[in-house]
């Protein structure tokens, strides 16, 4: 298949294309142009917030898929259905478990319990501004959804839980646990301190491929079986660096990542459904902690 990247050069972005051209896809590659696109790709330059650049870069190219891991704002995705309709057979949107943020679960939430047609868009909040998108992030993921879902493209939304793994981990939320349990200092959490899914770095690259060649459509959510606490996390990071975990219970104020008041469990049925099998977060945690903690020089 003729797939197109829009971003995701780094972390599971990286491996996901990796896997496609592994595959013998023919892999195009749309970034800024701040990094190099990976070898084997065709590269394309263009800010995608700018949608007469983005048509000048595409120029006459048709795709089979286009995934997109880099669309955070309805702005975007209002751009992209315009740019895109009539360029690909489907769009395939790289989303994430905190569209969920209004829907505190004690069971683990299914992809219906979102309904996109009853969100709000509003493409003049001032999304363009960095601490603004970033204090929204779920809900400018959601008004994105929003906006594919009522546009009339063949589209699908991968909605990824947290991801844990790897040397190139660069959020540094592994690292913000691993410095106080070395230290036996206090790590702020939620007096009620809800477990979250996850899913290993390299499983969501090998997801996103297999859902870049795949027919369904409509959000699904993606994560391992076996959601995790910060307890567990913490437990297997002490186990590699040492130290001591010691947890400071807060009412109100910042709590560390991976900490949750509120329930971020997803269902994956839908997904194993259509036949994608997720492992265990067991199976993966130590290895994924290992490599981000003790990466290979």
């Amino acid at each position: 298949m003729d797939i197109l990247i829009i971003g995701g050069n780094r972390y599971f972005g990286k491996r996901l294309i990796r896997r496609l051209l592994d595959a013998g896809h023919r892999v195009t590659v749309l970034n800024r142009g701040s990094s190099a696109a990976p070898e084997g790709t065709i590269p394309l330059t263009a800010d995608r917030n700018d949608e007469k650049a983005l048509e000048k870069a595409l120029g006459d190219r048709t795709f089979d898929v286009v995934v997109d891991q880099v669309c955070y704002t309805p702005r975007q995705a209002d751009i992209a259905c315009r740019v895109f309709a009539g360029r690909t057979r489907r769009y395939v949107m790289t989303s994430t478990v905190e569209v969920y943020e209004y829907e505190d679960s004690a069971a683990p939430v299914t992809e219906d319990a979102l309904d996109l047609a009853g969100v709000p868009v509003d493409t003049t909040l001032p999304w363009e501004d960095p601490a603004y998108l970033d204090s929204h992030y779920g809900e400018g993921k959601r008004q994105a959804e929003a906006v594919f879902a009522a546009s009339g493209l063949t589209w699908a939304s991968v909605r990824v839980a947290h991801v844990l793994g790897g040397g190139d981990d660069f959020t540094g939320r592994v690292e913000h646990y691993a410095r106080r349990i070395r230290a036996g200092e206090p790590i702020a959490v939620p007096v009620v301190n809800r477990p979250a899914a996850y899913v290993y770095v390299e499983e969501i690259a090998a997801f996103l491929a297999w859902a870049a060649e795949a027919e369904f459509t409509g959000p699904v959510n993606a994560h391992s079986h076996g959601p995790l606490t910060t307890a567990e996390i913490c437990a297997e990071i002490e186990g590699i660096v040492g130290g001591r975990t010691l947890f400071q219970e807060v009412e109100v104020g910042e709590v560390s990542p991976f900490s949750f008041s509120r329930s971020y469990a997803m269902s994956n049925s839908r997904a194993e459904s259509l036949g994608h099998s997720f492992s265990h977060s067991s199976e993966w945690l130590r290895k994924a902690l290992s490599e981000t903690l003790t990466p290979e020089a």
